[in-house]
């Protein structure tokens, strides 16, 4: 029988000294590329300065603590953020491991890896591998993104669990009954008699009451069309999930694809970012395009812009539940 497997997310904290607000080394960068360049850097006696002397001694820190109690590490990856006007100087490390059975437990980990934790004022988080998240999905009227990310979690893509599906429109109860997953229809009443903002608040307030309920730990817009309040987005940060198209801050309001046809435009394309009460700014975590041209519709457009998006929000889900995407900032590290 294999050991139980996990992954541990390590961020260090002001790695930089008194002074330095750079890596003055002529190789850079040092975190793109294989890990031997990043060995072969260190050999040379050139990494001396504040930020890389932490950063050797806590990748050395890491691995020799897991060597020591018995682990075998599968993967390693890591990255310093130390270009640019908007660096953070921060140090992000995710490995992945084997661990014998007395260890494979996030407290048991958790105490062997305190002293060292402390050493070098870091975040560390373990995760289990066979641990699957439970993901509740959020959908309007465009069923596009559910519906591919129900196949990809019924035919074994996508290893969560769905323990229940919210819309404020009933379009897709069949779908979600099909799949034998709760289908939850909350509307919004805007003629209520606390008006717009009190109805809203409390059908978010139901939304986070099977959040609880079902132990939910991502959050999935699959086009849900609804402005979130700030507090629900506060609620849920670092853990909901919105995709929308790319154009912004071009083309806003109905219809965008329509919009774009209009003006002709080469490139459509989508954003998957994590939710923030402002509104589509948050932490991108995943982008891609598709080329068109002249000779497409605008329906021909729309069709592009659904797969496009389908396939980016199933690309940042599955990243977000394999543990790789790492909030800096008002940025992301994703290791893939």
């Amino acid at each position: 029988m294999s050991e139980p497997k996990a992954v541990v997310e390590l961020a260090a904290k002001e790695l930089m000294g008194p002074g330095v607000t750079h890596c003055p080394h002529p190789r850079m960068p040092l975190w793109s590329g294989h890990p031997k360049v990043f060995i072969d850097v260190a050999s040379t006696g050139e990494g001396r300065c504040p930020y890389c002397g932490t950063v050797y001694r806590l990748v050395y820190a890491v691995a020799g603590l897991l060597y020591q109690a018995g682990c075998n590490i599968l993967d390693s990856q890591q990255f310093g953020d130390l270009e640019g006007d908007d660096a953070t100087g921060l140090f992000f490390m995710r490995v992945h491991f084997e661990a014998p059975p007395h260890l494979a437990d996030a407290p048991t980990l958790e105490r062997l890896f305190e002293h060292v934790r402390q050493q070098f004022a870091m975040d560390v988080r373990f995760h289990a591998v066979a641990q699957r998240s439970r993901v509740l999905l959020m959908v309007s009227q465009h069923g596009h993104c559910l519906n591919d990310l129900l196949f990809r979690w019924k035919s074994g893509q996508l290893a969560v669990d769905i323990p229940a599906i919210v819309s404020n429109h009933p379009a897709f109860a069949r779908l979600a009954e099909s799949y034998g997953i709760p289908f939850h229809h909350l509307p919004i009443a805007k003629d209520g008699p606390g008006g717009p903002a009190e109805a809203k608040r409390a059908q978010e307030q139901q939304v986070m009451t099977i959040i609880e309920r079902e132990r939910v730990g991502l959050v999935v817009l699959a086009r849900y069309m609804q402005i979130l309040s700030p507090a629900f987005c506060n609620a849920l940060k670092g853990r909901a999930i919105n995709i929308h198209h790319s154009f912004l801050p071009s083309f806003k309001g109905a219809k965008p694809y329509y919009q774009a046809h209009a003006r002709g435009v080469k490139l459509i394309g989508a954003t998957a970012h994590y939710v923030t009460a402002d509104l589509d700014e948050g932490p991108i975590i995943e982008q891609d395009v598709a080329r068109v041209d002249h000779s497409l519709s605008a329906e021909d457009l729309t069709a592009v812009g659904r797969d496009v998006e389908s396939v980016v929000l199933a690309r940042a889900v599955r990243w977000h539940v394999e543990h790789r995407v790492l909030l800096n900032g008002h940025k992301t590290v994703v290791f893939r």
